[in-house]
Order: C-alpha cells, then structure tokens, then sequence
C-alpha cells in the first residue's frame, strides 16, 4: 500500500522561468506542480480555482456570451469551469509548454476535461503581461491564478503584475464593467488597497477555508463602468 507522502517526480523540464516538475503523491492520488523548489498548485482540492471563474461570471451579471481569460492553465480546474459556463470566449494565457503538455497528453488531461478542444477556447503560449500589455480586444473578465498570491510570487519578476503598472494593464484589458478576478493562498489587506489605488471598483475578498492554515482567497474588482 502506498504512502500518502510517497512522492514520484513524473516529469521535471526547464521552463521559461526555471524548472518545473509534475509529481504525483501516494495513494492520496493526487498530481502537483512545482515551479523551481516551491509548491505552486495540486488536484487535492479544485474549490477555490472554480470560485475565481464562478465569483467572476457572477458578478458580470447578465451579459450575454462574455468574454474572458484565464491567466495561467495550472491543474485545469479553472478552466474546466469556465467551460461548462456561458462564456462566449475563453482565453487561456499560459507562458509554460510543460504545463500545456501535461494537459494534452499526460495525467492533467483528466482535470482540464476536454476543455482544450472547446471551439469557444484559445490557448496563447505567452507571458500573461505580456499579453496583457500587447493590446486587441479587451475581456469581460481577467482570472488570474499564476502565483499563490501577490504576496508570495512563483518568479521575482511576477510580482510586476500585481503593481500599479501591471493592474493599469489589466483594466485597460477590460470592457467597462469588467471584472478582475485575482486567486491567493492567502488574504492581502495591502493588494486590495493597490487595487483601490489603481482606480477598480467594488474591491471584496471571498474566502475558501481549507483543512489547515488560513483561507484560500479570490480577490474581486471591476473597471469603472
């Protein structure tokens, strides 16, 4: 019988940011991405990823068919999600080949569902602000889940995203209204105060518990309308 805590490294590529890893953990049969050393997601618990999309749509309201992008493809809750729901565009911005891979062909394929193949879905191989910052058609809605937090970045240079130039960046990105959906391992009383700062709207934070520590979180805010 396998430990839960028996731990096999499945895969292990340079990335555009370091090494990461795909390993699978004992009999708990759960799958984890690490990115240089630093645990950054696994499939033990998908709640709070599909809450950043549900909580995103959710306050949208009823427009019709939105538009909206992912920011990082991770274990593929988010994405899964946003599929079964009315988006009439999905953009999943993931700068990682590795991870894309283990969805397409490796054991993540099981999380992200088929939702590749979703005819409303477009992959773009790219750093998120980069894109961001690239211009073309603005979203409804931006899900950004690419760090565990603004406070504890995967890579130095994420923390940039999470600045006063990189939400500048995302609001310009949205349609009037829009919503900013932001995912954290943990609260940040100071993020929501950069958010207010940087002109977004209706700043809130919802909260997911988990079975240690403190909640897991999603940060919520909207363009001026």
């Amino acid at each position: 019988m396998l430990d839960d805590d028996m731990l096999t490294v499945l895969d292990r590529r340079e990335g555009v940011a370091g090494e990461l890893a795909l390993r699978h953990r004992g009999g708990a049969g759960t799958y984890e991405i690490i990115a240089n050393g630093c645990f950054l997601m696994d499939t033990s618990d998908g709640r709070s990823e599909r809450l950043l999309v549900d909580a995103a749509r959710e306050a949208l309201g009823a427009r019709e068919a939105p538009g909206v992008l992912l920011g990082g493809l991770g274990v593929g809750f988010s994405l899964a999600r946003a599929a079964e729901a009315d988006w009439g565009r999905i953009a999943v911005v993931e700068r990682e080949a590795a991870v894309v891979a283990w969805h397409r062909d490796g054991p993540l394929a099981a999380y992200s569902a088929g939702a590749l193949d979703d005819p409303r879905v477009v992959l773009v191989l790219d750093d998120l602000l980069a894109h961001l910052r690239g211009g073309g058609e603005p979203y409804d809605a931006l899900c950004l889940d690419i760090d565990n937090g603004p406070d504890w970045t995967v890579t130095e240079n994420n923390g940039s995203l999470y600045s006063p130039s990189g939400l500048d960046a995302c609001r310009n990105r949205l349609t009037p209204g829009g919503v900013l959906a932001v995912w954290s391992a943990q609260p940040s009383a100071a993020f929501e105060d950069t958010l207010r700062s940087a002109g977004f709207e209706r700043v809130r934070t919802l909260e997911i518990p988990v079975a240690r520590g403190v909640p897991d979180v999603v940060h919520l805010a909207h363009r001026a309308a």
